[in-house]
């Protein structure tokens, strides 16, 4: 097992490097991002009013984090799996899954304003946390096992 850990050095610290980018934009959310709703579900958003918010400003600043999250975890995926097949299906589903949770979000923010908070929480969430790399990491791995 140490010789393909030694033979796999350069894998691994690439796949440290991605895991240390997603960090980053973790760490520098509030610098990189527009989302007033940090600071809102950071307090008692159960009871609060949504925050004021610039629609399309919140949008673009939604979409640059998924897709730089989304990217990060598409090469953790390739220097984890190496297989090219894998990651335009990836791609492509991390695609499908943006379109599904912005319009969602959206629908939520305008249609229910303040009934739907948990889940407006949680949709947000999947959308600025790098939450699908957890579950395609495991699922292709026990993927990759069974062929």
């Amino acid at each position: 097992m140490l010789n393909k850990l030694l033979q796999n050095k350069t894998s691994i610290f690439v796949v440290m490097l991605f895991v240390t980018l997603l960090v980053f934009v973790r760490a520098f959310e509030k610098q990189l991002f527009y989302d007033p709703f940090l600071v809102y579900f950071e307090g008692d958003y159960m009871e609060l009013p949504l925050p004021e918010f610039d629609n399309l400003k919140l949008f673009f600043g939604l979409t640059f984090r998924f897709f730089l999250n989304a990217l990060f975890s598409l090469g953790i995926l390739y220097f984890i799996f190496k297989d090219k097949e894998m990651i335009s299906f990836v791609s492509i589903l991390y695609l499908f899954l943006f379109v599904i949770l912005i319009a969602a979000f959206f629908c939520m923010l305008h249609f229910f304003k303040n009934q739907e908070n948990l889940l407006l929480f949680y949709v947000r969430r999947f959308l600025i946390q790098p939450l699908f790399v957890i579950v395609f990491i495991p699922a292709f791995y026990y993927q990759k096992l069974n062929n």
